[in-house]
């Protein structure tokens, strides 16, 4: 995001989904707000991999700040899952199906 070699809409749709979060976990017995979580971050995995294989510079315009940019894009994107798991047993921890 820092870069500016990914959209807005990858900044926008993260930080979304990060304010949703932040819902999600003040709103300690709210079933809809860990939901909308949930629904968020699988939404934001499939957007990441568009935005990145879309967007993704040719190696003749990768800078240093640019690789560094596009390899913690790549990170978030790998820890993902990890907390879509995380998020989904708190899920069932509040009561959901």
């Amino acid at each position: 995001c820092m870069n500016y070699m990914l959209p807005a809409s990858y900044a926008w749709g993260n930080f979304s989904v990060l304010a949703v979060g932040i819902w999600a976990i003040v709103q300690r017995d709210s079933l809809d707000a860990i939901t909308m979580f949930l629904t968020g971050l699988v939404l934001t995995v499939l957007t990441d991999i568009i935005h990145i294989s879309i967007f993704y510079p040719s190696h003749d315009f990768l800078s240093d700040a640019k690789r560094f940019s596009i390899g913690m894009a790549i990170f978030s994107l790998l820890l993902k899952p990890v907390s879509c798991y995380l998020v989904y047993r708190m899920y069932r921890e509040r009561g959901g199906e």
